[in-house]
């Protein structure tokens, strides 16, 4: 275990690329080969406007990288944190509780947040009006967002005290989770859920893009799902009447359009239909 968190410790920004790039090019094959949804597009057209948004996160997080390394070292060496109180929990168990609260507070907190204030709502449009979701879909974030989800990644390194070999950790785990229950691929009902009272599972993040409420109100959660299902924001939906979009931005062609999606935040705010 010890040599695990090392290596997370120590992994450099190549392999964290690799693994981001990795991700993208393993499901975007098993998209091709077993598809849940036959979309009638480009695969690579519509995946420009996704890899835009992927790089500008990138940039963000790389950019503000050192004050996360910097936090991360304070708590750490000073003690600070939960996760370091009087030291009292052995390393597998500081991984596992590390991942999961850093999941709560860095994925789960913000995305819900996004989904009741009008300001951010308008921000974290741009990553739901995809009509058409696929793996690039899961790092379709407008800048604005991506600095948002640092902030409370920050925050949680602060509270739980964690460091970076866990961060890193994390943050992998993160990013291929997201892939993966993002990604157009079609598995057995029974095996995904099964697999979803613990992971968010593709048909279970599907609902979440739902062009309608009540189900663009829920199934929040990022790497875990026994967060929707603690604090009530499950939902069930059959894949089959899943219909991508946002009902109040349902032009496919302006949805497609970088342009308009870095402007989106400063339009005016439209309320849903029901």
């Amino acid at each position: 275990m010890q040599e695990f968190i090392y290596f997370f410790e120590n992994i450099s920004s190549l392999q964290r690329s690799l693994i981001l790039v990795g991700g993208i090019t393993f499901f975007w094959s098993i998209e091709s080969l077993i598809p849940l949804f036959k979309f009638n597009y480009s695969k690579l057209k519509h995946a420009l406007p996704n890899l835009f948004f992927t790089l500008t996160t990138v940039l963000v997080n790389f950019s503000l990288a050192f004050i996360l390394l910097l936090v991360s070292d304070w708590v750490s060496i000073n003690g600070y944190g939960l996760l370091n109180y009087q030291n009292l929990l052995p390393l597998s168990a500081y991984i596992i509780l590390g991942v999961i609260f850093l999941d709560l507070i860095g994925a789960y907190l913000p995305h819900f947040v996004q989904h009741k204030v009008k300001f951010l709502w308008k921000i974290h449009l741009v990553h739901h009006s995809d009509h058409k979701v696929d793996t690039t879909t899961a790092n379709r974030h407008h800048p604005f967002e991506s600095i948002i989800r640092y902030v409370f990644t920050l925050f949680a390194v602060a509270i739980l005290g964690a460091n970076m070999g866990l961060v890193f950790l994390y943050q992998s785990l993160s990013v291929v989770l997201s892939q993966f229950n993002h990604a157009n691929i079609d598995i057995s009902p029974n095996v995904d859920k099964f697999l979803s009272y613990i992971i968010v599972t593709p048909n279970m993040h599907k609902i979440h893009h739902h062009y309608m409420l009540p189900y663009t109100d829920s199934n929040y959660g990022n790497i875990f799902s026994f967060w929707d299902r603690l604090f009530g924001t499950f939902s069930f939906l059959n894949p089959s009447k899943i219909i991508y979009g946002v009902d109040t931005y349902f032009n496919e062609k302006e949805n497609q359009s970088i342009r308009s999606l870095l402007y989106r935040p400063f339009e005016k705010h439209k309320p849903p239909s029901n």
